[in-house]
């Protein structure tokens, strides 16, 4: 690397790490996760299965990726990001290629297992610990960018795919090998041959800055407190808390919805398929949104705001005629459901990984991050397989959605108490201590 590059001048090579990462985000999230939901009434159709079996499926996704979170944090801060994610992306080129050549429910599980390992070790945390090596004031955005990625892929992914899926010469197994196809094209190559760990690799300062910031070098001088520091802290698990109810109520919407829209909404194939992507397009927004939001405003403040907006879109879906509760079916009511659900859907989603690093600093961002994904997976398998397994019990969805908007009325308040720590205070004071830990003779936590 020349000298020009090493005193900030010049083309900055954090973005062709962006543009790696998200283009990496945009199929593991597309093809693992909204692509097979999407799929879900013909996997019940092809495979006479219920729904809480094909929504099984895709909880396995989640309850494996939860798992795996901790020891993929482990993975990251000792071997690096990039390692882990070279191998990711190929495991989730395999089992993509794999998935249209299903036979049996029990492939469909195996499958969507290894589905779960791709999205923690290609997916979300990984690119969020790596670019968070290569930006620090331009972090907001960046990460805004790179979770919108996902909901794009959300957006553009069924409806490329939409075509082959409604066609009886071709079917959904052709339309998911497209995607497959897709991958070893375009995330596979840009992986292996450019992404890269740290600015240093190439000769760089975060952010394409003529100076390094102060500590750089050292893992124990970056901003933050270790794991064991942040277990003590009100913030780790009023943060998991939070995003445990957050995230089941968004999986669980998510996993449903075409099934909701098919079946008792009476929307066709294709409006169906619309109206998902839709809310993924919404959310793609709403990441940018709050994104940006976040650079300019509380961290905190922002994602109370989003998750009452997430909360906003859940109540949406019902309707109230003649003083009955039930399920709405007006195509102009769920029209602004998308709307409003995918606006708090995309903010809330980028105000958890933004919020965990305010909190908590880089010090050991991915075995908190870890940490934070596995209890929030848990939620997110609730969400996914229960409210599926309630659906078959009651015959609808009216029951399975009060409770969604009721656990993100949860979430919502639970961030009230997230309450960023002070990295250059000891971390006893960092926030109001837990039952049976000292209490704090002095210091206060500062809003971000």
């Amino acid at each position: 690397m020349s000298r020009q590059g090493r005193h900030g001048q010049g083309f900055f090579y954090g973005w062709i790490v962006s543009g790696g990462a998200t283009l990496s985000y945009f199929f593991t999230n597309g093809v693992a996760y909204y692509l097979p939901q999407n799929l879900f009434p013909r996997l019940i159709e092809e495979f006479g299965l219920t729904v809480s079996q094909v929504s099984l499926a895709g909880a396995l996704t989640f309850m494996v990726g939860g798992l795996s979170a901790p020891l993929a944090g482990l993975l990251i801060d000792r071997y690096g990001a990039v390692k882990v994610l070279r191998c990711g992306i190929l495991v989730l080129a395999i089992t993509a290629t794999l998935y249209p050549f299903t036979a049996s429910l029990w492939q469909l599980y195996l499958l969507h297992m290894l589905f779960g390992v791709t999205m923690v070790s290609a997916g979300l945390m990984i690119n969020v610990v790596l670019l968070s090596n290569w930006f620090n004031v331009k972090r907001g955005m960046v990460i805004g960018v790179l979770v919108a990625g996902s909901s794009l892929a959300g957006f553009i992914l069924p409806n490329l795919i939409s075509g082959l899926v409604a066609s009886p010469d071709y079917g959904w197994r052709w339309g998911f090998g497209v995607a497959a196809a897709l991958i070893w094209l375009l995330p596979v190559p840009a992986v292996w041959l450019f992404v890269r760990e740290k600015p240093a690799d190439v000769g760089q300062f975060p952010d394409g800055l003529a100076e390094p910031p102060r500590g750089h070098e050292d893992p124990a001088a970056l901003p933050g407190v270790t794991l064991r520091e942040a277990m003590r802290t009100q913030t780790l698990w009023a943060l998991a808390l939070g995003s445990f109810c957050l995230w089941f109520s968004i999986t669980a919407v998510n996993s449903q919805l075409t099934l909701f829209l098919e079946q008792e909404a009476g929307l066709a194939i294709r409006q169906a398929t619309l109206f998902y992507s839709l809310v993924l397009g919404f959310s793609v927004a709403g990441k940018f949104l709050f994104g940006w939001l976040a650079d300019h405003r509380s961290k905190q403040e922002v994602m109370i705001i989003a998750s009452l907006v997430l909360l906003a879109g859940c109540l949406l879906l019902f309707q109230v005629p003649g003083g009955t509760l039930m399920l709405t079916d007006s195509v102009a009511q769920l029209a602004l459901f998308t709307l409003v659900y995918g606006l708090g859907f995309g903010g809330a989603f980028t105000m958890i990984q933004l919020v965990c690093i305010a909190s908590f600093g880089q010090r050991e961002l991915g075995r908190i991050l870890g940490l934070i994904i596995f209890i929030d997976t848990i939620g997110a398998v609730l969400g996914i397989a229960g409210i599926g397994m309630l659906r078959d019990l009651t015959g609808d969805y009216l029951l399975p959605f009060l409770i969604v908007a009721a656990v993100a009325l949860v979430g919502a308040v639970n961030m009230w108490f997230v309450r960023p720590l002070d990295f250059a205070a000891a971390v006893e004071t960092a926030s109001p201590p837990l039952p049976g830990t000292t209490a704090p003779s002095s210091g206060t936590a500062p809003r971000h």
